[in-house]
C-alpha cells in the first residue's frame, strides 16, 4: 500500500482553531469592543449635555425654532465657557461626540457670530461681548 501524507497544519491555524472553539476574544475582537464602548461613551456624554440644559427638550429637533430645544452650537458654546482660559478643537470633539466636519462648520459659524473667539490655531474661547 501506498503511503498517504497527511498535509501538516500550521501552528497558526491551530492557535486559531483553539481560540474560535474555547471562544477566547482575540486582539481584534476587543478593539471591536474598545471602539463600540468609545462610541457609546460619547453618545452618552452627548445626552447628559442635553439633559443638564435647562432648555433641553425630550422633543427630538434640536433647533430653536419656537420649540424650546437647544442646538448642537449651545452645545458647543457651554462646552467652551466651561473652559475659562480656553478650549482646543479636539477636547470639544471628545465631550460633544460631534463629528469633525461638523464640529468645524460650528466652530466657524459661531466665531463669524461672535460667539466665540479664537485664541489661537485650534483654541477657542466664549467671546466677551457673546454673552
Amino acid at each position: 500500500m501506498a503511503d498517504k501524507r497527511r498535509k501538516s497544519v500550521s501552528f497558526n491555524a491551530l492557535v486559531r482553531m483553539f481560540l474560535r472553539d474555547y471562544n477566547i476574544p482575540t486582539k481584534k475582537d476587543v478593539d471591536r469592543l474598545m471602539a463600540r464602548m468609545d462610541q457609546l461613551e460619547q453618545l452618552i456624554r452627548t445626552m447628559a449635555l442635553e439633559n443638564r440644559s435647562p432648555t433641553a427638550s425630550k422633543g427630538g429637533g434640536g433647533r430653536k425654532n419656537g420649540s424650546g430645544g437647544i442646538t448642537a452650537s449651545d452645545v458647543v458654546v457651554e462646552v467652551i465657557a466651561q473652559f475659562p482660559e480656553g478650549v482646543s478643537l479636539s477636547d470639544i470633539q471628545n465631550r460633544t461626540g460631534f463629528g469633525e466636519k461638523k464640529l468645524r462648520n460650528i466652530i466657524y459659524r459661531l466665531n463669524k457670530d461672535g460667539r466665540i473667539d479664537r485664541v489661537r490655531r485650534g483654541f477657542y474661547i466664549v467671546s466677551e461681548e457673546g454673552d
